[in-house]
C-alpha cells in the first residue's frame, strides 16, 4: 500500500487533544493543502481561517454550548457533555472553512468537503490528530454570529461551513473498521 492509501487509513475522529500546538510550519502545510483542492469550475468557493488564538477558540465554543444546549433535541448535547463538556476537545487550533454563500451553484458543498478532507489527511500525514467538526457551525448560529465572522475576518457574504479540529492527540485511536459491503462494482 502507498503512502498516500495508508494515511487515508490510519486517519481516525480525535477526540482527545493535549493541548500543544501544532508547529507554524506544519499548519502553514496544511493550509496550503486545504487550498490546493479541487473545486466546480475553480471558483475556490472558499477561505481557510487558521485560528490559534485560545480566547477566540473558548468563545466559539461558549456560544456553540450554548445554541446547542438551547435546541429542542438535546441528544447532541448531552453526547458532548459526556465526553468531557467541550465541543472542541481541548484542540489548541481550529482551520475554520468559510465558503462563499453567494455561488449557490449546488457545488460549494462538495468543494467544503473536499477542502476538509485535505486538511484532515494532510494533518494526519504530519502526525497531528484531527477531527472534521461540524458542530463549528453552532458559534455562528446565535447571537453571536456577526462578531465572530468579523473576529474570524470573513469576507462579506462568506458564512461557516465547517472546521476541523488540530493538535496532538493524547493517545492514538484505532480508525474505524470500514464497511466494505457497501462497495460495489458494476461491469
Amino acid at each position: 500500500m502507498n503512502e498516500t492509501l495508508q494515511t487515508i487509513a490510519k486517519r481516525y475522529s480525535c477526540r482527545n487533544f493535549t493541548g500543544e500546538m501544532p508547529t507554524d510550519g506544519q499548519l502553514q502545510a496544511i493550509a496550503e493543502a486545504a487550498v490546493q483542492a479541487p473545486s466546480a469550475m475553480n471558483r475556490q468557493p472558499w477561505r481557510v481561517v487558521v485560528v490559534k488564538n485560545k480566547q477566540l477558540i473558548d468563545d466559539m465554543q461558549a456560544e456553540g454550548m450554548r445554541v446547542l444546549g438551547s435546541l429542542p433535541d438535546r441528544s447532541g448535547y448531552d453526547r458532548i457533555v459526556s465526553r468531557g463538556g467541550k465541543l472542541f476537545y481541548n484542540a489548541p487550533c481550529i482551520i475554520v472553512v468559510a465558503i462563499d454563500t453567494a455561488m449557490q451553484h449546488g457545488f460549494e458543498k462538495i468543494d467544503l468537503g473536499i477542502v476538509l478532507q485535505n486538511i484532515a489527511l494532510s494533518a494526519t500525514s504530519l502526525g497531528l490528530g484531527n477531527v472534521i467538526c461540524g458542530f463549528a457551525q453552532l458559534a455562528f448560529a446565535g447571537a453571536g454570529k456577526e462578531e465572530f465572522k468579523q473576529r474570524l475576518g470573513f469576507p462579506e457574504g462568506f458564512e461557516c461551513g465547517a472546521a476541523v479540529l488540530l493538535g496532538h492527540a493524547v493517545s492514538a485511536v484505532n480508525p474505524h473498521e470500514p464497511d466494505k459491503s457497501k462497495i460495489s462494482f458494476v461491469e
